[in-house]
């Protein structure tokens, strides 16, 4: 096995791949989780309109 010099460390290029199954499933339940926000958001708007809250 040969060691690399200096400029040979410097000229490896690697892990491009932004996409991956991990990346992948981190977006999906952020975006799950920004859906549920929203849900709950919506749900007390209306049950503050609707004067329908719990006591």
């Amino acid at each position: 096995m040969n060691k690399l010099n200096h400029e040979e460390l410097i000229t490896i290029t690697g892990g491009g791949n932004l996409i991956t199954a991990s990346f992948l499933t981190a977006i999906s339940k952020c975006i799950d989780s920004l859906l549920e926000v929203g849900r709950c958001i919506g749900s007390a708007i209306q049950r503050i309109t609707t004067h329908n809250i719990c006591s």
